[in-house]
């Protein structure tokens, strides 16, 4: 198995933050097929399959905000008010996905891009871990 980890600065607003062109330059440069693994080690983040550009991840911000509201509810209370739907999100949005790669291409569908989600306004750099499974 071949790995990295990307850096992404997600800044201090929630944030759906597209990663697929650094996904598609990791498995290119493998060449083969395979399996691409996204990890994302924190415990406030997930990755996501979705189309993106056609305002997809605003309706899924904004869906999340309906499911997870940044208020005072939740138990667990450090950070920024309502930092408690972070660590709840990763069990709606998982913080892992598991990509085919055909010749060294994702074989996404047409409108399928992967993304980055983090409601975690107080921590504005990410770690993703990209694997590769040769096939």
């Amino acid at each position: 198995m071949r790995s990295e980890i990307i850096s992404v600065a997600t800044g201090s607003r929630e944030t759906v933050h597209d990663i697929t062109t650094e996904c598609a330059d990791f498995v290119h440069r493998q060449g083969e097929d395979g399996l691409l693994h996204i990890f994302v080690p924190h415990a406030t983040a997930g990755v996501a399959l979705l189309e993106l550009g056609s305002r997809s991840d605003d309706d899924l911000l904004a869906a999340l905000r309906d499911l997870l509201p940044a208020d005072d509810r939740w138990r667990h209370a450090h950070g920024s008010p309502g930092h408690g739907r972070s660590h709840v999100m990763p069990a709606l949005i998982p913080p892992y996905a598991t990509v085919p790669v055909l010749g060294g291409r994702l074989a996404l569908g047409t409108w399928q891009s992967i993304a980055l989600v983090d409601l975690n306004v107080d921590n504005r750099q990410r770690q993703v871990r990209l694997s590769f499974l040769a096939d």
